[in-house]
């Protein structure tokens, strides 16, 4: 299938958001990408194809979160918070698909971003794809301390220093085994880089009284094994939402479907 593809650009309060739109007759599905990844990113790593989604018709949005890709941000941890990206977020649905209720894809961070997106204007979604929901609440704390960590090392040390201790870390089991080895450099400018994991340290999911009034449809699809995304994380959003189904990937398999799957739910 041939779908026209477009790059543009938004204004939000900081900084200038890119995006580009898959051009199809379906209805618009939005994409976020993780922390310190982007569009560019995303195909780089390899594991992720979001490809069935606009193939199955749909009208695809993706964009760089600001201070990622090809996005523009400024040097204040604030911005980063997934409260703020949740504005960016709003804010650039409000354009690209002002009467609709979208359907949303996050990824890690993303998944931060589209939970306040939800809360804060649950009219503006219809179905919710959660991939690999990251710490939060009481896994985040250890987390945060080593964004902290990270954010001071690339201050002090020049993002360099940051890149090799970053690549010291084997990779994930499941990521291994699917010849998924290389984990490509953030996508973040060198001068954003501590700002934006500082950021990234101080922030957290909603309340979970406020994700239990998320009452759209939710896909839950955590990876297994990885600290930084643990499978408890999805099993508490699938104790607190009302209309969550939770499908563990712990296979290379799995996570080579998930386009396919994530098209199927979203039908």
């Amino acid at each position: 299938m041939v779908w026209t593809v477009t790059d543009q650009t938004f204004p939000v309060p900081g900084a200038e958001l890119s995006y580009e739109v898959h051009e199809g007759a379906g209805p618009t599905v939005v994409q976020l990408h993780g922390l310190s990844s982007s569009r560019a990113g995303e195909a780089a790593a390899g594991f992720f194809d979001w490809s069935p989604v606009a193939a199955a018709g749909r009208r695809l949005v993706r964009y760089d979160a600001r201070g990622h890709g090809r996005s523009t941000g400024r040097a204040e941890p604030a911005d980063y918070a997934w409260s703020h990206l949740a504005e960016d977020l709003l804010a650039l649905l409000d354009a690209v698909a002002p009467t609709e209720a979208v359907d949303a894809i996050g990824v890690s961070m993303g998944v931060g971003t589209l939970l306040h997106a939800a809360v804060i204007a649950p009219q503006r979604f219809r179905r919710l794809v959660l991939v690999i929901p990251p710490t939060a609440w009481a896994t985040r704390t250890a987390q945060g301390d080593a964004y902290r960590q990270m954010a001071d090392l690339a201050e002090q040390h020049g993002v360099d220093a940051l890149l090799r201790a970053m690549s010291a870390y084997p990779p994930l089991p499941i990521l291994a085994e699917g010849g998924w080895t290389t984990a490509p450099a953030p996508d973040i400018a060198a001068d954003l880089v501590p700002t934006v994991f500082r950021g990234a340290a101080a922030t957290d999911f909603p309340a979970p009284e406020a994700v239990a009034s998320i009452r759209q449809p939710v896909l839950l699809k955590p990876w297994v094994g990885d600290p930084g995304h643990p499978v408890s994380t999805s099993e508490r959003l699938e104790e607190l939402l009302p209309d969550a189904l939770l499908e563990p990937m712990a296979r290379p398999d799995d996570i080579r479907a998930l386009g396919g799957r994530i098209a199927d739910f979203l039908r």
